[in-house]
C-alpha cells in the first residue's frame, strides 16, 4: 500500500515547512499539490518578457526569517542554496506635494528621519518602540504557539492584564485604531503615511479595531528582520523546502488533487486523489485548506464526523479584500525625487492616510479606489539575476481593491460586470498614472506589464476564495482565537489524527512559516 506517517495537502511553504520539520525527524511524509510545482503563493516566472523573473504572488520573506520556522530550518535551507539578499532601507513612502521618507534597519536612523519629518516626532516614536519593548517577546512567542494551549492562554492572560487584575496597556493598544493611534502620537502626515499602510499588508485598514497593534509590530519585525529578498526569486524558498524534504526521505508530488480525506474508526488515516488512488496516513494528515474547503468538500460525505457547529460557521467564512498587481518590466531601474527611495525595499506611493481610508473604504464597498495606495517593490535592486543588466523588474501591488467591483469610486470605470479585460486594462492605466506622479521614468521605462487581478489570483490558488491573498478575512471577528473558525480556534480539528495549517489559521497572513512549525511541534511533542 501507499502508506506514510503523515500525508499533507497542499504544498503552501506553511505545508512544506511543516513536511520538513517531521521528515527531519524521521516520520515518512507526503505532499499532495495540485499544481505543476509545489509553493502555492511562493513562484517566480517570466510573467512579461525573457529574462525578467517576477515574484508571481509574494515577495520579500521577513516574517519568515525573524520567525520560529527559519531559526528551526534555516542552517539546511542555506546549505541548499536558499539566500537572502537586503536592501539599503527596509521602506519608505514617497507623498508628492508632503515629501518622502525612509526607515532602515537601524533604530537610530529612523528617529533622526521622524524627526527631520517634525521636531517632536522623533522622540515620539523612539518613545512609541521604548513603550512597546516589555511585549516583545511575549507577541512575538505567541507568532510560533497554538492559541488554544493552556500555555497561551496564560500568555494572554499576562499581556491583557496588570499586577492588580485590570486591563494592561496592552490591552488598550489592542482595541485601537492605526488612525487614532498614528495622528495622536505624530504630526507630520509623511511619517503618518510611512507607517499606516503596513496595516494593509496584515488585512487591517487603517480605521479598523486592532490595525493600531500590527503597525507597530510590522516596525519591530522589520526592524529586526529587514526585507529580505530570496536570491533567484521568492520560489527559492518553496524550492529548498522541497529539496530538505526529499533528503530526508520525504516526497512531493505535484498534479494530485485531494478529493476526500478518508476516516477509519473515527480517525484521519487517509487521502483520496482525484483520479480515485488512495494514500494512507499512519500517524496524521495536515490539510493546508481553508474551513470551506475541509469541512463541506474534503469531509463532505462523512456525517456526523464533524459537530453541526463547525460545519455552520464554515459555510461562513469570510474573506477579505482583493489584490491587484502590476508586474513590470523595465529599461531602467526607477527613479525618485527622493533618491533613497531607489534602494528602498518596499516603499508606498500614497496620498497619506487619509486618502488610504478613502480607498480601503470604497474597496470594502466593492467600489474600485479613485486613488489607491501602491506598494512598490524592485527586487533587482538588490538581485541583478532577476533581469538582463541594466534594466529592472518591479512589482506594483495594490491592497485595497475589492474581490469583485460593482462600481467605480471616480465614476470613470463601468465595473459592474466584475474583473473583465475592459476594467482591468482601465484599471491599470489608472494605477500607472498613479505610480507616474512618484517614479520620475514611468511610464516611459516600461517595457512590458503582466496583469494579475483578484479573479486570477482566485483561480490560481482556491485558497484565495474569491481573490483575498491572506486566506480569509483578517478582521477581529475571525482572527486570533477566532481563527479559523470559533468553535475551532486552532489547528486541531474535532477529528483526531486531522490538522489545518495555512493561512486560515494562527498567525495567518504572509510568508511566515508559523502555523507549520506550529503544527509540526505538536506532532513532534
Amino acid at each position: 500500500m501507499d502508506t506514510w506517517d503523515a500525508v499533507i495537502i497542499g504544498s503552501g511553504h506553511n505545508a512544506l515547512v511543516a513536511g520538513a520539520m517531521l521528515a527531519r525527524d524521521g516520520w515518512s511524509v507526503l505532499v499532495l499539490e495540485e499544481r505543476d510545482r509545489p509553493g502555492g503563493l511562493v513562484r517566480t516566472e517570466e510573467l512579461t518578457l525573457p529574462g525578467f523573473q517576477h515574484d508571481v504572488f509574494s515577495s520579500a520573506h521577513p516574517l519568515f526569517t525573524g520567525g520560529p520556522a527559519y531559526a528551526t530550518l534555516g542552517p539546511e535551507l542555506t546549505e541548499l542554496g536558499l539566500e537572502y539578499r537586503q536592501p539599503r532601507y527596509f521602506s519608505g513612502v514617497s507623498m508628492p506635494g508632503e515629501g518622502s521618507a525612509v526607515f532602515s534597519s537601524s533604530i537610530e536612523e529612523n528617529v533622526a528621519e521622524a524627526e527631520r519629518l517634525a521636531p517632536g516626532d522623533g522622540e515620539a516614536f523612539a518613545k512609541l518602540l521604548k513603550d512597546f519593548e516589555p511585549y516583545v517577546q511575549p507577541v512575538f512567542g505567541l507568532m510560533g504557539t497554538d492559541l488554544s494551549t493552556k500555555a497561551a492562554r496564560r500568555r494572554l492572560h499576562r499581556l491583557l492584564h496588570d499586577e492588580d487584575g485590570g486591563f494592561s496597556e496592552f490591552a488598550h493598544l489592542f482595541t485601537r485604531t492605526a488612525r487614532e493611534l498614528l495622528t495622536r502620537t505624530f504630526s507630520s502626515p509623511v511619517l503618518r503615511g510611512l507607517l499606516a499602510p503596513w496595516a494593509l499588508h496584515l488585512g487591517r485598514g487603517p480605521d479598523e479595531v486592532n490595525s493600531a497593534l500590527w503597525v507597530i509590530l510590522v516596525q519591530v519585525a522589520l526592524g529586526m528582520a529587514g526585507m529580505p529578498t530570496p536570491a533567484g526569486g521568492s520560489e527559492r524558498l518553496a524550492q529548498t523546502l522541497t529539496e530538505l524534504i526529499e533528503k530526508h526521505g520525504g516526497e512531493v508530488r505535484t498534479g494530485r488533487r485531494a478529493d476526500r480525506i478518508l476516516l477509519k474508526h473515527g480517525r484521519a488515516r487517509g487521502v483520496r486523489v482525484a483520479d480515485g488512488q488512495i494514500v494512507h496516513a499512519r500517524r496524521a494528515v495536515l490539510a493546508s485548506v481553508n474551513p470551506d474547503q475541509l469541512y463541506l468538500e474534503l469531509l463532505a460525505d462523512v456525517p456526523g464526523a464533524v459537530p453541526p457547529v463547525i460545519r455552520g460557521q464554515a459555510g461562513r467564512y469570510r474573506y477579505g479584500r482583493g489584490c491587484f498587481q502590476l508586474h513590470l518590466a523595465l529599461s531602467e531601474p526607477p527613479r525618485f525625487a527622493d533618491e533613497r527611495l531607489a534602494s528602498a525595499g518596499e516603499p508606498h506611493l500614497t496620498g497619506g492616510l487619509d486618502a488610504l481610508s478613502r480607498s480601503v473604504s470604497e474597496a470594502t464597498r466593492d467600489l474600485l479606489p479613485a486613488e489607491p495606495t501602491i506598494a512598490l517593490d524592485v527586487p533587482s535592486t538588490v538581485d541583478s539575476s532577476r533581469c538582463p543588466p541594466g534594466k529592472a523588474v518591479a512589482r506594483v501591488q495594490l491592497l485595497d481593491v475589492p474581490t469583485r467591483p460593482r462600481g467605480d469610486a471616480a465614476g470613470e470605470i463601468d465595473a459592474g460586470d466584475g474583473w473583465t479585460d475592459e476594467v482591468k486594462k482601465a484599471f491599470t492605466d489608472r494605477v500607472l498614472a498613479v505610480a507616474g506622479r512618484h517614479v520620475l521614468n514611468l511610464p516611459d521605462a516600461i517595457l512590458a506589464v503582466h496583469v494579475i487581478a483578484p479573479d486570477d489570483l482566485a483561480r490560481a490558488n482556491r485558497n484565495c476564495g474569491p481573490g483575498d491573498p491572506y486566506g480569509g478575512s483578517h478582521d477581529l471577528a475571525q482572527s486570533y482565537l477566532f481563527r479559523p473558525l470559533p468553535a475551532q480556534p486552532s489547528h486541531h480539528t474535532p477529528i483526531p489524527g486531522l490538522w489545518m495549517l495555512g493561512a486560515a489559521t494562527w498567525p495567518g497572513h504572509g510568508v511566515n512559516g508559523a502555523s507549520g512549525y506550529i503544527v509540526a511541534r505538536r506532532l513532534l511533542d
